[in-house]
């Protein structure tokens, strides 16, 4: 079954750094422990994702592709 999250962000046709940009802009506005989805086509963002929860310490809690799209559910961690 797939993790829904209560907020999304569609970055399809947004190329790197614009869709982490809005993944964090869109976290700082959420309390710890609340969930957002993002979905990107940039061939870049599994990595930039990576890269960001490395960085921030907030959970991936899945990731898929639906042929060019990525899909990455994120739990804020504080």
């Amino acid at each position: 079954m797939p993790t829904v999250a209560p907020r999304k962000i569609d970055c399809v046709g947004l190329f790197c750094p614009v869709p982490i940009l809005r993944v964090r802009d869109a976290l700082r506005q959420m309390g710890a422990g609340q969930v957002l989805e993002m979905v990107s086509d940039d061939p870049a963002a599994p990595a930039d994702m990576a890269s960001f929860l490395a960085r921030s310490g907030h959970e991936l809690l899945a990731t898929d592709r639906d042929g060019t799209v990525f899909r990455f559910v994120v739990r804020k961690s504080r």
